[in-house]
């Protein structure tokens, strides 16, 4: 199996490094990883200029790129021909930290993987919860097996498995659960800052720690009760029932005429 790793954390992220560890023992790997951290960019691109692409060692003696752009930008690399081989799955992680629920939507790390699944090929993205030591050795070792697992049952492209892990060692872990995607709640606020004196106002609006809906079955659920939690996710976007609605609004009127 060739196996693409890349995250949004940047190539000196050590949940990139366990990752790479880990598949390694599943097949050929490639990192290739942003030169610092991009969490949160979700699904930029870098246009305008070009991308500076330097190769990065690893203290196991093994080798990577750096790239000067996005986590989407580092699997684009890869499948435009900077490999000398197409990957059969994409690994974006381990992210220091849960992409659950809504937040996906903002995460470099899942958007690494969504690129993956926008080019046919198989994905997972990776987080551990967040704390001051991580132990990434269960989640690691679980997300190596399920690259086996796709590999074995011939997971569509078109599918991501979004994965995400309590910090715990693997004897606290209560196991895996499929899940879906839980609901957040963002308590954001705008606090304008002191004016420092140079003619600009200043505003904080991220910060308050989120909470979420306690529901059964979603990812916050599991990750509550000490298990990896496991949410198959796809790219399918168009609301169908609001085709319909927009439909019945006769929209060739607005155009005019008769």
């Amino acid at each position: 199996m060739k196996i693409l790793i890349t995250n949004d954390d940047g190539i000196n992220s050590p949940g990139l490094f366990a990752a790479k560890q880990a598949m390694e023992a599943c097949g050929e790997v490639a990192v290739i990883a942003p030169d610092k951290n991009r969490s949160a960019i979700g699904r930029g691109i870098t246009i305008g200029r070009s991308l500076r692409v330097v190769e990065h060692h690893f203290s196991d003696g093994g080798s990577g790129y750096s790239v000067d752009g996005t986590p989407v930008d580092c699997v684009r690399l890869a499948a435009l021909g900077f490999l000398d081989w197409q990957p059969d799955i994409v690994v974006s992680g381990i992210n220091l930290g849960p992409n659950l629920g809504d937040d996906i939507t903002y995460s470099g790390t899942v958007a690494a993987a969504f690129e993956g699944v926008m080019l046919g090929i198989p994905a997972i993205a990776v987080s551990i919860e967040g704390g001051e030591e991580y132990n990434f050795e269960p989640v690691a070792s679980f997300s190596a097996g399920l690259a086996e697992k796709i590999r074995q049952n011939h997971l569509p492209g078109s599918i991501l498995l979004n994965i995400n892990s309590p910090n715990l060692p693997g004897d606290e872990i209560n196991g895996a659960e499929v899940t879906r995607l839980g609901k957040r709640i963002y308590r954001d606020t705008l606090v304008e800052e002191p004016d420092d004196g140079d003619g600009c106002r200043s505003y904080t609006i991220y910060g308050d720690d989120p909470s979420y809906h306690e529901e059964e079955g979603t990812d916050f659920h599991a990750l509550n009760r000490r298990k990896i939690s496991v949410t198959p996710i796809h790219f399918a976007l168009t609301n169908i029932s609001g085709m319909e609605i927009l439909r019945d609004w006769g929209l060739d009127g607005l155009l005019g005429g008769e």
